[in-house]
């Protein structure tokens, strides 16, 4: 049932994958690691999947490269005057903590703390994993999306398109040639999607969410009173695949 629902509509939400404690415990240690930050005003970028806003913070793309055996830090949407300071407290200015690699469990794709702070919690634009991640064939990358929190629909839950991942992907994010700018670069551009297709995937604290890497999904503004923490990490099939060069 569970295997054939993922292959049908692209993702799967499991409830009670981690008990509370194991959730909490997690968190508190996210929150020793904020605690800790230090980062260049020059780094202080937004993370996003979208298109053009991509492109406009390639000043500072190398921060983001360069983050695949590193603790790197992605902010929200206005979160720094016109000084690069901050104007929210540093606990509820992130967007999101990645993307050290967990190489030693033989992971081959980063992870990722995504915070998605009440109030400010910008949108995740529809976008598919592959784009970032690409693997050939395609379809040999699973997402992991685990809620810390409780996932609503009023602090950003994740919504999908069911079945979009029998569609191929139509763009993706490449490294350029060595010693050129900017750093990274997409050929292809995304698809336009009905916003009647998405369908929410709300889940309790500890529930878990599999996603197709290239399954349509996106979040929307947190704009409730309450955060949505959540623990994220990718997984490739790693036999008879070849994990792109040109991947970031």
């Amino acid at each position: 049932m569970f295997v054939w629902q993922y292959q049908e509509d692209g993702y799967l939400a499991l409830e009670g994958f981690l008990d509370p404690e194991e959730c909490d415990k997690l968190r508190e240690r996210m929150s020793e690691i904020v605690d800790e930050m230090d980062v260049p005003e020059y780094c202080r970028i937004q993370f996003t999947t979208n298109h053009d806003e991509q492109l406009k913070n390639q000043g500072s793309a190398d921060y983001f490269i360069t983050s695949g055996d590193k603790i790197r830090f992605f902010f929200e949407k206005g979160v720094f005057d016109e000084k690069g300071e901050f104007i929210v407290p540093r606990e509820r200015s992130l967007n999101k903590i990645g993307h050290e690699c967990g190489k030693e469990a033989g992971f081959k794709v980063p992870c990722d703390f995504a915070e998605h702070q009440p109030g400010i919690g910008g949108e995740v634009t529809p976008h598919q994993d592959a784009t970032f991640l690409y693997t050939e064939p395609l379809g040999r990358v699973m997402g992991v999306w685990i809620a810390l929190e409780d996932a609503t629909q009023e602090n950003g839950c994740l919504w999908f398109i069911p079945g979009s991942h029998k569609n191929g992907i139509t763009r993706r994010m490449v490294r350029t040639p060595k010693g050129t700018f900017p750093l990274t670069d997409f050929v292809g551009r995304e698809r336009d999607y009905d916003d009647k297709l998405f369908i929410p995937a709300p889940v309790k604290k500890g529930g878990m969410i599999l996603i197709h890497g290239e399954v349509v999904h996106r979040s929307a503004l947190n704009t409730s009173d309450h955060s949505r923490h959540v623990y994220t990490f990718h997984i490739m099939d790693s036999q008879d695949t070849q994990w792109s060069p040109e991947n970031w």
